[in-house]
């Protein structure tokens, strides 16, 4: 099995809240949906975002809702410090909790956390080391 994720699904409270947060706030894009069941966000090459009801994700994963925050970040890489801010400021305006403030950290990026409608915790950052070159290949 090649080392690759096409599909992030996360279990949500309110697909209608979930929607409305990532797609009326930070304007993403829905690639299809299902009304009240599952929204599909394509974030990248090859990759989709699924806002799944975490009702039927429970029943078809065989998943327990755990208690308390999921235990996941999801990390968004941006370009520059500025950038970082700004999307700070619009996940807060769709009604992101930000958790911690943008700070510059010791290894020299510039991060901040904020928290989606069902406590899924979305890394900004700007790394100066970050790179991905034309076939997708990171470099850190």
């Amino acid at each position: 099995m090649e080392p690759r994720v096409d599909f992030i699904s996360l279990g949500v409270r309110s697909v209608e809240e979930s929607r409305a947060f990532y797609v009326d706030g930070l304007g993403w894009p829905v690639h299809r949906e299902v009304a009240g069941e599952v929204v599909f966000i394509q974030v990248n090459h090859g990759l989709v975002l699924s806002l799944w009801d975490a009702r039927q994700m429970q029943a078809e994963a065989v998943t327990g809702r755990p208690d308390g925050i999921p235990c996941i970040t999801l990390s968004h890489n941006l370009g520059s410090p500025e950038e970082v801010d700004s999307a700070m400021e619009q996940a807060a305006a769709a009604g992101a909790a930000i958790i911690a403030e943008p700070v510059t950290k010791a290894w020299g990026g510039y991060t901040g956390y904020f928290a989606d409608p069902d406590g899924f915790r979305w890394e900004v950052a700007y790394n100066p080391t970050w790179t991905v070159d034309d076939a997708g290949t990171v470099t850190v």
